[in-house]
């Protein structure tokens, strides 16, 4: 008998079920029913979301730290 493949989800749709999970306005088991996706899966992205939430925001803009080589010695290797 052949093996049932595993549904794939894009983030941006998974995002989009866990943040209307999240608002609260709707059962996880309405979501799951309207998007078609599992309500314990719904419940899976929700905590996911919940729990990677802090991490959005450390990130910090500017300049990037440089590499391990200094200048000078990457370019004359570079030159030989």
């Amino acid at each position: 008998m052949g093996e049932a493949k595993r549904k794939t989800y894009a983030a941006a749709f998974k995002a989009k079920v866990a943040l209307e999970a999240i608002r609260g306005v709707k059962t996880v088991n309405e979501i799951g029913q309207e998007h078609g996706v599992h309500p314990v899966q719904v419940g899976q992205w929700k905590k996911e979301i919940l729990e990677h939430a802090g991490t959005l925001f450390e990130t910090k803009r500017g300049r990037k730290p440089a590499d391990d080589q200094s200048a000078p010695e990457r370019l004359y290797s570079e030159i030989g």
